[in-house]
């Protein structure tokens, strides 16, 4: 026996997976008859051969599959075929048969063809059916072959039963509409509504259109609820005969298509509802129905706009996301069905619908088609608005813009809160724990906030009639029948109620997940209550703009306003003070995460088509080009919107956060009123190495910029031109206009990679009240100190960077290199006239004024003055040219200055040159008068980078400016230069520190009770120009389009007052403060300066206003001559006295003392040890009647050795007073 046998026969099979032949004559095709190898000389593995063998034979199977369902298919449709015939030779014979015998025609000598039968079926008058059942057989049969009319004869068959079916329909009662019959007579309106929509395709369709459009109204009224179900094809059709009515004018008329519209919305039924959304969907997104049906009064007058607005309303959340701007086709039947929308809303409330409010349901559906429009729809209005332009895209009819412009009207605006029916927001409701904001409230925020969206130039009075409006209270806390509580207080308590407030107050570190997208999918409701928020939010910042202090603090106003106590309508909009310190709280909270975890918030995700940019209706345009359309998709892949709240854009967020947030704390800096260190959030940050890490980040954000202006040396260039002012073909003009496109996108990038990389920075300059301000001053002189390492090379000290110029030009260049860069930083000045030698020989440093500068001084006999510049020359220098420049009581004066002395630009400097050029005969395009008006500018730019210089050098000033000017450099923000980049907002708060009367003045304006039109007052105002005859000019001034024809009311004065402080504190003064911002900028980048509030720059400029610490300046004090203090450590015996003397003092003296020294009166920021260069003394002489002296360039002071404490007290007082100086000693 074999051991190895186990019963099976078959021998193993052998696979080998080396890919290596081990039949060496399989290669070869003739071994094997069925064996196909495409290449018999390049032998292939078995593997690959056995592939290509399946792949063929799985190949035929399907070639066979394909052959018998393409048969199959053949003969289904040859059956069908036969089997329609049969049954239309049935039915034409039983109808021929039945109207020649009824008639009496003779069979023999009529028409023989089947379509000739038909024809004359149709032409004849038949006879209607003679019994029930025969009309139904008829119908039953007709139906079967006659779904899709594709055919003459399938036209002529229709026409000629609906006649016959009306006829026997009015001559048998006993017809019945019910059972086997609304099916079939459903699907005969079928094929009648497929035969109408075919219409064009030959004449007898033509023909047929106005027989067979009467039957399927008729259809309408006989099986009304069936019909209904069918609406949607029903409609199809009927915008279908609306479009090519003009091909029929013979045939049809615009009434007759007006009532086919009609007939399906008379019945009442279950199903109108269902007619509603059909008309909405399909028929009134058709464009321009006015053209092809004259006057719309007609359907007007029989929609139901209170049926229409909820079927639309079913309708939006198909596609609830804003549509792509690509969708042109989409967005236009939205837009063409919102204008249809309004108009028959104000068809249906003639003469009301511009006086009082719409109703819920309707702003609901509006706001909806709004939403899903804006982008495209304030393009096109704003398109309109410009005129003619090829670049800005397409254009709304009219129509349209009629409608859509209706919104805008004051008394529908206001009164939008009116249409709540009780207030269920009250104190009361609050207390029994109802959380969650209205229904009524989320209606009304999403959309005020669509109107905001898509009217952005009316922002204002949207803002103005929103904030007038007010909601009826219902509740106990009324007092008293017709109280009305503010629109601001209602969208607060909704705001206030809602789920993320109470979230975000109570914890910092939840706010993350409330702005991404929520976890359990309830998008629809956080949305709502971040619309409501974000509403108020823009409310409240409207306020806070004419708001003044007396009525922001009458914090006792009642929640509600009874109509019966006189009281103007911003006091009654005063919140409480301890809801404000809860709002800053929310904002605080809210403000962090937006800045610290932006990295969170800016992941980049796929984005949906339809996604869309809040703001980008601002830059973005529909085009048709092909460049314009790729870019377009590409900006679309750019959009950031805030993943959490669908469609708002992080950007506009942050904005209207951070502006309301820093709004709140001016207004406690001016006037206190939260607790101590209310705004500071250090325990956020690690504090030990806060200063360390800002300072790391801003060394990443520096060379981040030098990478990017390497890469893309204009992207941060703000002065190209704007299309409109380029003369050239609108080919080229729209090239420019894709490129700013571009650069904008590029520079929205940058700045959001920047935020990325310092979220500290970020912080402290969009909130520096986070911080302490000591920590901020120290990471500003860090700030400082780095920036002049990395531009003299590592050389701080002024005498080491002369001497590395004056090396590296030796080593790698000629000694004239040297001398000329040195040269460049020197300057001889005359002490007459320092600030004009010192612009005539500096202002085209630029930049380069940060670098060491050497001063030589010329006095008045022309002798150059003694003196050897370690940086004392200099700060006699700088403070030599403020003293000059700031001087207001001259007629050429650069600054003015206010009641209390305080400096700012002169608004009317460069109106008043202008005016005396004019007179002097030159035009504003000749070459001398551009370059006088430059000259002021640049003037006043180099006066910014004094002022920055000696910020730069730690050079205190005693110059105090005016704390609206001040807050313009808080407010300037950028990457490195303050050019059109300020975010300052003018209101009626700072107007008080321009000029007291006219703040006043506008106060009792705005809270006058009478008619403010008996004041005669218009949008326009004049300006005084002094000239230099001593005759001034009055110049009147235009505050909006047509402003001489605008009267100011009870109902605009508000804008009035708003207008009217940006003139004053913005526009006029735009050019100077501009110029001077720039200059500034040039030299201390402005998001330092964004750190600091006005008051904390103002201390930056001249010192710190709180007492003076004399051990603080006696620790700090270097003594010289015989005053140095030896081994035994002990001090001289006359600066023991001196010493004495200064405890003595009252503040106000020591203030001069140091001014006497140092010509300025306050210590520095961080204490005297800080002071630049140190405070010193030393000796001058032993004569007791000689009168101390400085050196005000050093901070020097020469005390005699005076022997007893009241002769150096006596001495010192009368010096100070009569102001001996520099060069006296």
């Amino acid at each position: 026996m074999f051991q190895s046998f186990t019963g099976n026969s078959r021998r193993p099979r052998q696979v080998n997976l080396s890919g290596r032949a081990t039949n060496p004559f399989a290669a070869f095709p003739g071994n094997s008859p069925n064996r196909q190898t495409p290449h018999a000389a390049n032998p292939e593995s078995a593997v690959a051969i056995a592939q290509r063998e399946r792949a063929l034979r799985q190949h035929e199977r399907d070639r066979q599959t394909a052959s018998r369902t393409v048969q199959r298919v053949w003969r289904g449709h040859q059956s069908r075929n036969t089997t329609y015939k049969a049954w239309k030779s049935e039915w034409d014979t039983f109808e021929w048969e039945r109207v020649t015998s009824t008639l009496g025609f003779d069979d023999d000598r009529g028409p023989t063809s089947d379509v000739e039968r038909l024809e004359c079926l149709a032409r004849l008058s038949a006879p209607p059916y003679p019994t029930a059942d025969q009309c139904l057989d008829q119908l039953r049969l007709l139906v079967q072959f006659v779904g899709m009319v594709k055919k003459k004869d399938d036209v002529l068959r229709l026409v000629y039963f609906c006649n016959v079916f009306e006829q026997t329909f009015h001559a048998l009662p006993t017809i019945a509409t019910e059972n086997e019959w609304t099916e079939l007579l459903k699907r005969l309106a079928i094929a009648i509504l497929h035969a109408l929509g075919s219409a064009k395709d030959s004449p007898t369709h033509e023909a047929a259109i106005l027989p067979l459009l009467q039957t399927i109204v008729f259809l309408v009224d006989l099986i009304p609820k069936r019909m209904a179900t069918i609406a949607k094809q029903y409609y199809q059709t009927m915008a279908f005969l609306t479009k090519n009515i003009e091909l029929w004018r013979g045939t049809l008329s615009p009434g007759q298509v007006t009532n086919a519209v009609l007939a399906l919305l008379r019945p009442i039924t279950s199903e109108t509802m269902t007619a509603y959304e059909a008309l909405a969907t399909s028929y009134l997104t058709v464009p321009n129905l006015p053209t092809y049906l004259g006057e719309l009064d007609g359907l007007a007058h029989q929609i139901n706009y209170k049926l229409l607005a909820p079927a639309v309303e079913s309708y939006i959340p198909l596609t609830k996301e804003r549509l792509s701007t690509d969708d042109v086709e989409g967005i236009e039947g939205r837009l063409w069905l919102l204008a249809y929308l309004i108009f028959f809303h104000r068809y249906a409330l003639p003469g009301q619908a511009n006086l009082q409010a719409p109703d819920l349901g309707f702003l609901n559906v509006v706001s909806g088609l709004l939403n899903s429009t804006s982008i495209y729809l304030t393009r096109c209005l704003e398109a309109d608005e410009s005129g003619p332009d090829p670049i800005r895209g397409p254009y709304l009819d009219q129509f349209v813009t009629d409608q859509v412009s209706s919104l805008i009207n004051q008394s529908s605006i206001t009164g939008l809160l009116s249409r709540i029916k009780t207030s269920h927001l009250s104190h009361t409701d609050l207390s029994n724990n109802e959380r969650n904001a209205s229904k009524e409230a989320k209606i009304l925020a999403t959309y005020a906030l669509n109107l905001l969206r898509v009217f952005p130039r009316r922002g204002d009075d949207i803002r103005m009639w929103l904030y007038l409006g007010s909601a009826p209270s219902a509740g106990p806390t009324s007092g008293q029948p017709g109280a009305k509580i503010p629109a601001i207080k209602y969208f607060w308590q909704a705001s206030k109620s809602s789920r993320i407030f109470d979230i975000i107050s109570k914890d910092s570190t939840q706010v993350l997940p409330l702005l991404q997208p929520p976890q359990d999918g309830n998008q629809e409701d956080q949305d709502q209550e971040w619309t409501i928020i974000l509403l108020f939010f823009e409310l409240y910042t409207f306020l806070l703009k004419v708001m003044d202090d007396e009525e922001f603090f009458s914090s006792a106003s009642p929640f509600t306003s009874s109509p019966n106590v006189l009281s103007s309508w911003t006091k009654e909009s005063a919140l409480p003070l301890e809801d404000i310190k809860d709002m800053t709280v929310f904002l605080k909270n809210l403000a962090f995460t937006l800045y610290w975890n932006v990295t969170d918030l800016t992941k980049k995700g796929p984005v949906p088509s339809s996604a869309v940019d809040l703001r980008s209706y601002f830059n973005n345009t529909v085009q048709t080009s092909e460049p314009i359309e790729r870019f377009e998709v590409e900006a679309k892949k750019e959009i950031n919107d805030l993943p959490g709240v669908t469609g708002i854009p992080l950007d506009y967020f942050k904005g209207l956060v951070t502006g309301l947030l820093r709004m709140l704390h001016e207004r406690d800096s001016r006037r206190k009123f939260l607790p101590q260190n209310h705004w500071l959030m250090t325990d956020r940050f690690d504090m030990e190495g806060f200063i360390p890490a800002v300072v790391a980040e801003e060394e990443k954000r520096h060379e981040f910029q030098d990478d990017d202006e390497d890469s893309e040396p204009d992207l941060l260039d703000d002065e190209s031109p704007e299309p409109s002012q380029l003369v050239g073909n609108s080919h080229a003009r729209r090239l420019i206009h894709i490129q700013a496109m571009r650069n904008s996108q590029r520079r929205q990038a940058h700045n959001n990679a920047l935020a990325a990389i310092a979220p500290r920075l970020e912080i402290l300059r969009n909130m520096p009240f986070f911080i302490p301000f000591a920590t901020r001053v120290q990471i500003f002189r860090q700030f400082i100190f780095r920036d002049q390492q990395r531009r003299r090379k590592g050389f701080v000290d002024p005498e080491s960077w002369r001497l590395s110029v004056a090396q590296n030009a030796m080593i790698n260049g000629p000694p004239e290199g040297a001398a000329n860069i040195l040269a460049r930083h020197h300057a001889d000045i005359r002490r007459e006239s320092v600030f004009e030698d010192a612009f005539s020989q500096y202002y085209s440093l630029g930049d380069g004024l940060k670098e060491p500068i050497q001063i030589s001084f010329i006095d008045q006999f022309g002798a150059m003055e003694a003196g050897i510049d370690g940086g004392g020359v200099t700060k006699e220098f700088l403070t030599s040219i403020t003293s000059q420049a700031f001087k207001t009581d001259d007629y050429e004066s650069m600054f003015a200055e206010n009641d209390h002395h305080l400096l700012y630009p002169s608004p009317t400097a460069v109106d008043q040159l202008k005016k005396v050029l004019g007179e002097a005969g030159l035009t504003s395009s000749s070459a001398e008068w551009q370059d006088d008006v430059r000259g002021l500018l640049r003037r006043y730019e180099f006066l910014g980078r004094v002022i920055g210089k000696c910020l730069y050098e730690g050079i205190l000033v005693d110059v105090n400016f005016a704390p609206f000017f001040l807050l313009k450099w808080a407010l300037t923000g950028g990457s490195r230069s303050a050019v059109k980049e300020s975010s300052y907002r003018a209101n009626l708060n700072d107007l008080k520190d321009l000029d007291e009367g006219l703040y006043q003045g506008l106060l009792q304006l705005k809270n006058y009770p009478g008619n403010v039109e008996d004041f005669g007052l218009d949008f326009t105002i004049n300006n005084v120009i002094r000239m230099p005859s001593g005759n001034n000019r009055t110049v009147t001034v235009e505050l909006k389009p047509n402003g001489s024809q605008t009267a100011v009311t009870n109902k605009n004065r508000l804008v009035y007052i708003s207008y009217i402080a940006r003139y004053r504190l913005q526009l006029q003064p735009a050019l100077q403060t501009n110029a001077f911002l720039q200059g500034l900028g040039q030299i201390i980048q402005p998001a330092w300066l964004s750190m600091f509030n006005q008051s904390e720059l103002q201390t930056l400029v001249s010192g710190d206003k709180a007492d003076i610490d004399v051990e603080d300046l006696r620790r700090n004090t270097l003594y010289g001559g015989v005053y140095v203090i030896g081994d035994d450590n002990l001090e001289h015996p006359t600066i023991a006295l001196f010493w004495q003397v200064m405890h003595e003092m009252t503040n106000e003296e020591r203030q001069k003392v140091i001014r006497f020294v140092t010509s300025t009166p306050r210590a520095p920021l961080l204490g005297f040890s800080h002071l630049r260069p140190h405070f010193s003394i030393r000796d001058s002489s032993e004569d007791q009647e000689r009168l101390p002296s400085t050196s005000t360039c050093v901070n020097l002071l020469k005390l005699p050795r005076y022997s007893d404490k009241e002769t150096l007290r006596s001495k010192l007082l009368y010096a100070v007073s009569s102001g001996a100086g520099f060069d006296l000693s």
